[in-house]
């Protein structure tokens, strides 16, 4: 039988075509822009979905997104994805979770068993929540900003979230990430706040090496030496996490750091 995906593999490589193969990708929000990111990844052979989305298809979906048509109306949004993405690849895994993503739902996800993120909904404390979490688990995301009666489709552009201008959506996502600490620079390095016991805030560039004995060195841009990963329940801001940053006499809130690197490590020794 004729590899479907051999016109794929021809552009970017074997190698890359069973990498995709591997990979699962949750799409948070199977709508008009989820239906299409969801179809172009099956079709280009990524192996395993998670769709998380709890509306129906209606009438009104059937001028723009890809699952709707006057068969499919009345039908759960990923059902009818997940039928589109077997019959386009039948050995696809696709789960289906019918609910939608909110803070009050976020502990029934995993992220670290995600290999990218797709957030696709349109809500902003699901989409805060949905990086949140992705960066936490060391997951790539890429989050849809507002799209709506947009009629030039040159003008799309993909970049990150703090070179964004003119959208709304995009503004108040810049805001809402600045008040988190949370920084992608894009070099490996992440920036956090930090707080010491008397309340000030620092901010500060963190370069994280894995010493392959369990433990992790992170170093800053604060000449006060290593940050040292170890073994506790929370860090001095009060976060849940498994690991705590001690930095000298300063307290870093970037226990969200420690567990990216502690699950991007467990995730790697799951692929292997």
């Amino acid at each position: 039988m004729e590899n479907q995906f051999i016109r794929t593999q021809i552009l970017l490589g074997q190698e890359a075509r069973e990498k995709l193969g591997r990979s699962k990708v949750a799409v948070f929000g199977v709508g008009g822009v989820g239906g299409y990111v969801a179809e172009a990844l099956a079709r280009c052979g990524v192996g395993a979905f998670e769709l998380i989305d709890r509306d129906q298809v209606s009438v009104s979906n059937l001028n723009r997104q890809i699952i709707a048509t006057w068969s499919t109306v009345g039908m759960d949004k990923t059902e009818a994805m997940a039928r589109r993405i077997h019959d386009i690849n039948p050995g696809a895994q696709v789960a289906q979770r019918k609910c939608f993503y909110l803070p009050e739902t976020a502990d029934q996800f995993d992220f670290t068993q995600y290999d990218y993120v797709v957030d696709a909904v349109d809500t902003v404390t699901a989409k805060i929540e949905i990086i949140m979490q992705a960066q936490r688990a060391g997951v790539p995301v890429i989050s849809s900003m507002g799209a709506g009666n947009k009629m030039d489709p040159s003008k799309f552009e993909a970049a990150d979230i703090y070179k964004t201008s003119v959208d709304p959506l995009a503004r108040v996502m810049r805001r809402e990430l600045k008040k988190r600490g949370v920084k992608d620079n894009g070099d490996g390095t992440y920036l956090y706040k930090g707080y010491t016991y008397d309340g000030t805030v620092y901010t500060v560039d963190v370069q994280v090496t894995d010493n392959g004995d369990g433990t992790m060195t992170a170093k800053a841009d604060m000449a006060r030496g290593d940050i040292r990963f170890v073994n506790t329940t929370s860090d001095k801001t009060g976060d849940e996490a498994p690991l705590e940053v001690l930095f000298g006499g300063l307290g870093i809130g970037a226990a969200g750091l420690a567990v990216l690197l502690e699950d991007r490590k467990r995730r790697n020794r799951n692929k292997k």
